[in-house]
């Protein structure tokens, strides 16, 4: 008997011991990685006056910052070709420009897939018949936007006066529904 319990013990001790929790996903390389269904979306927004002087460089060469799109809300959204919950948000901001384009909204995709990730990028565009500005973030946007974070996408609501509205990280049905109603929010100011 006392071997029975003593086989109970050390089984329930191995089952205790093997389902503890995941550790946080990490960076095995210099790209981001990626958190799928997992918002993150009550992190703490950096200074605007941090990021209004900060920008990017359209895919036509322009250098472009976020104070250039006063009276307008605006999404950021940065993306990798690698990256399975940007390939799901992407439809979801195609639609958004579409469907707010007249009332002075603007997505902004911000590339940060890195070099070895650009040869990717024609295709991906045309894949997913992306409808919006795209260009590479300064990486100084990039630092003071993430935080520190590398989880992909990242993707921040910026109102008309070009405060941060919003960040949300991941991609999921609770993100798209937070996200339209941050975007609508702020287009009704």
């Amino acid at each position: 008997m006392k071997l029975f319990y003593l086989l109970v013990f050390t089984v329930y001790l191995l089952i205790c011991v093997s389902c503890r929790s995941a550790a946080s996903p990490i960076s095995v390389s210099n790209q981001p990685i990626s958190i799928n269904n997992v918002p993150q979306t009550n992190l703490p927004l950096p200074s605007n006056k941090d990021i209004e002087k900060l920008g990017w460089k359209t895919s036509s060469g322009e250098e472009k910052k976020i104070s250039d799109y006063r009276g307008k809300v605006v999404v950021l959204d940065f993306w990798a070709t690698y990256c399975p919950p940007c390939l799901e948000e992407i439809p979801h901001l195609v639609n958004l420009q579409n469907k707010y384009r007249e009332q002075n909204f603007e997505v902004i995709g911000l590339h940060v897939g890195g070099e070895e990730d650009l040869p990717r990028v024609p295709a991906f565009i045309e894949k997913l018949k992306m409808n919006y500005v795209l260009a590479f973030p300064e990486d100084k946007l990039t630092n003071v936007l993430f935080g520190g974070q590398t989880a992909i996408p990242q993707t921040f609501v910026v109102d008309r006066n070009g405060n941060l509205v919003e960040k949300f990280v991941g991609y999921d049905l609770k993100v798209k529904n937070r996200m339209e109603k941050a975007i609508e929010k702020s287009l009704a100011k």
